[in-house]
């Protein structure tokens, strides 16, 4: 399964920002409404053959392969290019500390920023706790679920303390 923008092909960035109309508070609400994301298949499931391999009993065949060699994950599973974008919504944009659920549409962008230039699936991850500890044990206990950590619009200097611990984990 791959996150993607309901609205952007993957495959096609968007051109660039020019003229044409004013972008309105309506515009800019519609545009965000239902969130910005959305999950999709990497392959269709048209048949119950389909379903054979992508779910039961398929599924259990790479389970059992990874569960002998954890390193398979990175190949059988969207891991290993995927990113979580972190958040405590303490120093979001311009808004300062908006709180966790406020910077949740912020996180969203950056998520559909990674996809549309980078090519790289990403999930937003807001967290209502500014406890440093807190923050690395929910990551550390998520890890074999992405690739790559994206330490977003959290304060100074905790930020750094944050950082300075995952990487130590």
């Amino acid at each position: 399964m791959e996150i993607s923008w309901k609205t952007a092909s993957p495959a096609v960035a968007p051109g660039p920002v020019t003229g044409g109309a004013p972008v309105t508070s309506e515009d800019i609400f519609a545009g965000h409404q239902g969130g910005k994301l959305g999950v999709a298949a990497t392959r269709p499931i048209s048949s119950s053959r389909d379903l054979s391999i992508a779910y039961t009993p398929g599924v259990a065949q790479v389970s059992k392969a990874i569960a002998e060699d954890a390193r398979l994950a990175a190949r059988y599973t969207w891991a290993h290019r995927l990113v979580v974008v972190v958040s405590d919504g303490t120093a979001v944009l311009g808004l300062g500390d908006i709180g966790a659920s406020a910077s949740l549409p912020v996180m969203e962008g950056k998520a559909v920023l990674f996809k549309t230039f980078g090519g790289l699936d990403s999930i937003p991850l807001v967290l209502d706790t500014t406890d440093v500890d807190e923050i690395v044990q929910t990551l550390v206990r998520l890890r074999p679920s992405f690739g790559a950590v994206n330490l977003e619009d959290i304060a100074a200097p905790r930020c750094f303390e944050l950082e300075a611990k995952l990487i130590d984990a």
